[in-house]
């Protein structure tokens, strides 16, 4: 979603109250190129489900992300505002502690408007947008969350290596354990969400670490891409696949 889409849909939400609620899924995926999709003309890795919802929807072409790192990416997809706007040019280091790594609270969210307008919110996935208590997706606009906090996780090995990717699974500010691929489980949380607020309007953030290091698929998905030479690239296709 560009600055623009929303700032017509803060426009329209007055108008939410009136007229039938429309339900919103955002799917973002994380460091996937723009040719590495079927429908962008990937001819090695297959995404029938992300092609499916490009061809019977709008494909917006002229669109750019407004910042090459991942929290400054984010902050303006949640505002609607470029991030230097109001100082968030950079990735927050995870310190629970500091207030100034994240996004400003001074800054309101998407979610908070739609909830506002009477639609339930939810976010899965990753968030990186600042690690203290305020930051927190369920202390901004969220009613519902899952995910980790920080920039990154495991996919399969939950032992961290080096100190890596250390920052525990949450819901709803509870620690959690996850036995599963978390890029599927992220996945069946996204339709559990879905299913429970089938009878009222719903927004969705749902924002997958995958293809993002660590390269961790499932050896199902990775077997499908044996005629792929390069490893690493290997990985990352069968990330792309899992999470189509």
């Amino acid at each position: 979603m560009k600055p623009c889409t929303f700032l017509l849909l803060a426009f329209a939400l007055p108008a939410l109250s009136a007229e039938p609620k429309p339900n919103i899924l955002v799917i973002v995926s994380d460091d996937q190129g723009y040719a590495d999709a079927g429908f962008n003309g990937s001819k090695d890795i297959p995404t029938p489900n992300l092609d499916a919802l490009a061809k019977s929807g709008l494909r917006c072409t002229s669109g750019y992300v407004t910042h090459p790192f991942c929290s400054p990416t984010r902050a303006a997809l949640m505002t609607g505002r470029y991030q230097q706007r109001f100082g968030h040019e950079n990735n927050p280091v995870y310190q629970p502690g500091n207030a100034s790594e994240g996004l400003p609270l001074t800054e309101k969210l998407l979610p908070s408007y739609l909830a506002a307008a009477g639609v339930k919110t939810g976010w899965v996935g990753k968030w990186h947008l600042g690690a203290t208590p305020e930051h927190a997706p369920w202390k901004r606009g969220f009613s519902e969350a899952f995910g980790f906090i920080g920039g990154g996780h495991q996919f399969l090995d939950w032992q961290p290596k080096n100190g890596e990717y250390t920052i525990p699974l949450v819901r709803n500010g509870e620690g959690v354990e996850v036995p599963e691929h978390l890029t599927a489980r992220f996945g069946s949380e996204a339709s559990a969400f879905i299913k429970r607020h089938t009878s009222e309007p719903w927004f969705l953030y749902l924002a997958f670490n995958a293809p993002h290091t660590p390269h961790q698929p499932t050896p199902e998905e990775l077997a499908k891409f044996s005629g792929i030479q390069d490893p690493q690239r290997r990985k990352y296709a069968a990330q792309i696949s899992l999470m189509d």
